[in-house]
């Protein structure tokens, strides 16, 4: 009987695998490095869509306006890839922002519109030099070659966002030396 429930499973698994369908153990696949990625990319990318719905209803500038509707945009579509992923890995994204993003967002919520316009574009400044680095430091220590290749392809998208904040923060008013101090010039 045992023998034949040991047959049993292991039929089950070979159908799924052949079938591609994930067996159980996917999680342990990411490594703890790989699981922080994910934790950090996942709330630093819906902080991104919430202050850029903000930015949308709240600037005063048109240009901090279109840039808040490309921060929904492209990190709302990061957002669903890596959950996708995430998910075909059997975990899920966590679903609230973490104490550093949620600070963000209620800090500048109760802002008027011209200090929001500052405040924000040079948070995004700051924010997507963090983005970058932590997205090129991923490329060397995720080890999970999904997640990698996921980072792989958003990179680049980060770093036009961190150039079209520096011109955006710039156009509103952002001290230079700021702007600067942040990125290190």
């Amino acid at each position: 009987m045992q023998k034949c429930r040991w047959m049993v499973s292991a039929v089950v698994v070979m159908v799924l695998v052949a079938a591609g369908i994930p067996v159980i153990a996917a999680e342990q696949a990411m490594t703890d490095a790989d699981k922080t990625f994910v934790k950090n990319a996942a709330s630093g990318g819906r902080m991104e869509v919430e202050l850029g719905q903000m930015a949308q209803t709240k600037a005063k500038s048109q240009q901090v306006r279109d840039f808040g509707a490309r921060m929904v945009k492209d990190h709302g579509k990061a957002n669903d890839e890596l959950k996708k992923l995430v998910r075909q890995k059997g975990m899920s994204v966590p679903e609230n922002l973490e104490l550093k993003h949620n600070a963000m967002v209620v800090m500048l919520k109760p802002l008027p519109a011209e200090q929001f316009d500052k405040q924000y574009m040079q948070h995004m400044v700051s924010d997507h030099m963090k983005d970058v680095a932590e997205f090129r430091q991923a490329l060397q220590t995720v080890t999970d070659p999904d997640l990698k290749g996921w980072a792989e392809k958003t990179l680049p998208v980060l770093e036009k966002h961190l150039q079209l904040a520096k011109e955006v923060a710039t156009k509103v008013g952002v001290d230079q030396e700021k702007i600067d101090s942040k990125t290190g010039k």
